[in-house]
């Protein structure tokens, strides 16, 4: 017995959702780099304020927020990885289907 052929509209739904995980994707490694030539510069920042005064921003809360940012966005990297590998899968297995 042969499996029923998606319609139009499944095949047109799965290209939509293809397209819009793409575009996240590509907002989300945007926003990460981002984040990271900010933290660049936040450290260059940092360095040329002298010791005395990088010693007192450290000890603020906006540096402990900071702080706590840069781990989210590791953990928020580390979940880009993933999402990019089921893309990639996805994306095989729509591959195939179609032929």
């Amino acid at each position: 017995m042969s499996e029923p052929q998606p319609s139009h509209d499944d095949s047109a739904a799965r290209d939509l959702d293809r397209a819009g995980a793409s575009l996240a994707y590509s907002i989300i490694q945007n926003l990460l780099e981002h984040t990271r030539v900010t933290s660049d510069l936040v450290a260059l920042m940092a360095q040329a304020l002298g010791e005395e005064t990088a010693e007192a921003l450290t000890r603020t809360p906006y540096w402990a927020a900071y702080l706590d940012s840069r781990r989210t966005m590791e953990r928020t990297r580390q979940e880009i990885e993933e999402f990019t590998q089921v893309m990639t899968r996805l994306t095989a297995e729509n591959a195939t289907k179609s032929e």
